[in-house]
């Protein structure tokens, strides 16, 4: 069996037809979901890139993985979906970037230069296309195409409405795939990961005038009385959302551009697996990273703890269950799941660490009785004081508070924040979380359940298990890793 495993960066999951958006075309995204399952309430566990990768590469909270901005280093000690696949004799090969910054102490020395950034690639896969931060291999090809190209990536990106789609970010990452593809004997595993609709807002080529601003949605406005972090990052210019309706719509039209875009990069693969014969014998997961809030609550990117962020798509495609084909899984589902999904497809034991849940029994069409009743985010945002050497610290703990955590069930959604405040919405009277819930009798049920979780989900890595010549209990996989 092949496997495909494709990651959208900014992506919400109502940003695709299948999602029931209005105007927005993603023919590629819901010809997978109809021959695959879609899972309708499915959440990133972190913002921004590094966080919700090491979550979604890992299969842990990010409690327990501890990568809290773009910069944290991921932990060696963790196994991830790239072991997993070369453990099952995979040659799990990359194209674009995974953001998972090197573990200090396997580095060499303190003068590692991969010690300075966060764009390291995710331990045990083979490098195909790497796209760095600075997407160097990228900028290299278009000024091979003549093209005056700035040295800034993201001045570069926003140029991509002046350049065809066939020069864009996607279709250069595509067409190294496609090129590494027609070498590979059947029973590869590729990591396709897309950087695309990410900002800067601007859509390649005739994406970026497909959709007529005046026919875009507008966003949901924010409430007139936030939280105190809220109204701190409305102040911020990277994430404050136009002030102006024409901006505004402009922007989001551009956002729905780069997402039709990406599709269709995306339909190429597809394209090039059915050429191949393969795609009956090839296993399919679309994720996400995180999110975007698209102007939702006067704010852009990903951040805080509204929904945009975090509810992103996933479908997975199993070719050897056709019967659940087209089914829409409604069941609270997490990205910490996607790991032992995967382990399932590919007959691997599921590692200790793993605080996700795997989702192969509705890929057969069941549904596990005892599946989770809710979804869990969290975001951190110490980042912004780290180097500022605050009178105190590291002793001072307050840097520890800078962080929330959120349980979002089907009525409401409840945010603990690391000071101690907390919010709570009823989302099921309005889902805009514009509508606050005071009451005892709903809150405590819901702070007591986030507190369960947190406490549900230590790390396990070595809790299940006895020392003994019996060995006892669960063990994780003491396979070496490469």
């Amino acid at each position: 069996m092949n496997v495909l495993f494709v990651t959208l960066d900014q992506f919400r999951a109502d940003a695709m037809s299948a999602a029931g958006h209005p105007l927005v075309q993603t023919p590629t995204l819901d010809a997978i979901a109809a021959s695959g399952v879609r899972f309708a309430r499915h959440y990133s566990q972190a913002a921004p890139c590094s966080p919700g990768r090491a979550a979604l590469y890992t299969g842990t909270y990010q409690m327990n993985n501890r990568v809290v901005a773009n910069g944290t280093p991921l932990a060696d000690r963790f196994d991830n979906l790239a072991r997993v696949a070369r453990r099952c004799g995979f040659d799990p090969t990359l194209f674009g970037y995974t953001d998972i910054g090197l573990d200090p102490l396997v580095a060499d020395g303190p003068t590692d230069p991969r010690l300075d950034a966060y764009d390291g690639v995710l331990p045990g896969f083979s490098i195909g296309l790497q796209l760095p931060e600075d997407q160097g291999p990228w900028l290299a090809w278009l000024e091979g195409l003549g093209y005056d190209v700035p040295s800034n990536w993201i001045e570069a990106l926003r140029g991509e409405p002046g350049r065809p789609a066939a020069h864009s970010h996607s279709a250069f990452l595509t067409d190294r795939f496609l090129e590494w593809l027609d070498t590979q004997p059947t029973g590869w595993f590729a990591h396709v990961s897309y950087l695309r609709p990410h900002s800067p807002y601007a859509a390649a080529g005739e994406y970026s005038s497909l959709y007529d601003p005046s026919d875009v949605p507008m966003p949901i406005e924010r409430a007139a009385d936030v939280h105190p972090m809220h109204a701190t990052v409305l102040t911020l210019p990277q994430v404050a959302a136009p002030s102006d309706e024409a901006g505004m719509r402009e922007l989001r039209a551009q956002y729905f551009g780069m997402v039709t875009e990406v599709d269709a990069q995306l339909g190429r693969v597809i394209d090039a697996i059915k050429h191949r014969n393969e795609w009956d014998d090839t296993a399919v997961v679309v994720a996400a990273d995180h999110g975007e809030q698209l102007g939702d609550h006067g704010l852009l990117e990903k951040l805080g703890y509204f929904e945009e962020s975090y509810h992103v798509p996933l479908l997975v495609r199993d070719p050897r269950f056709p019967g659940a084909h087209g089914t829409v899984v409604e069941a609270f589902t997490e990205n910490v799941d996607v790991l032992p999904t995967v382990c399932q497809l590919l007959g691997a034991e599921i590692p200790a660490q793993v605080d996700g849940l795997p989702l192969n029994a509705f890929l057969e069409g069941s549904t596990p009785p005892w599946w989770r009743d809710a979804a869990h985010w969290e975001w951190d945002w110490r980042y912004v004081f780290i180097g500022s050497n605050p009178s105190g610290w590291p002793l001072d703990r307050r840097l520890e508070r800078q962080n929330l955590a959120v349980v979002r069930t089907t009525s409401h959604a409840y945010v603990h924040f690391g000071d101690g405040t907390w919010r709570c919405f009823d989302v099921g009277v309005d889902p805009t979380w514009r509508t606050e819930c005071v009451e005892p009798d709903v809150v405590l049920p819901l702070a007591q359940a986030l507190a369960g979780w947190r406490q549900e989900h230590l790390d396990r890595t070595y809790t299940s298990m006895l020392l003994s010549p019996e060995r006892l209990g669960r063990w994780p996989v003491l396979a070496a890793r490469s």
